[in-house]
């Protein structure tokens, strides 16, 4: 498995608890925190045959929205930039597609609530 550096304890811990529930349903983590010039994809993962970039969002409250509601179209533009230059560099011919996984709520003490997002963007 690639791995990449990761950005802040707090922001490792949550993708460290996407990557076990992801697993959890099967799907094998290739790569974490991938860095292009574009920026970065959280998890890269593999679903049977398809490649699955995901990004990995958190939110503490959901006073000012819910962790979901922050990928928007200019983070999504990103997200399929970063995404392109992996698929160039290492997987040129290969199924993929986006996912989210939202976590809620998981202040100290707290469970979390993770929500799994599949095909977050539609067919790309």
């Amino acid at each position: 498995m690639k791995r990449f550096k990761p950005s802040g304890e707090l922001g490792a811990r949550m993708e460290e608890s996407a990557a076990r529930h992801l697993q959890r349903a099967g799907l094998r983590i290739e790569a974490r925190n991938y860095r292009s010039r574009f920026g970065e994809i959280d998890l890269i993962a593999r679903d049977g045959e398809t490649l699955v970039f995901v990004e990995v969002r958190y939110r503490r409250s959901s006073r000012y929205g819910s962790a979901s509601a922050t990928v928007d179209a200019r983070k999504q533009r990103k997200l399929l930039a970063t995404a392109d230059s992996y698929l160039q560099r290492y997987k040129p011919d290969c199924p993929c597609r986006f996912d989210v996984v939202a976590i809620d709520g998981a202040a100290e003490g707290e469970t979390p609530n993770i929500q799994w997002i599949k095909d977050a963007f539609g067919a790309h």
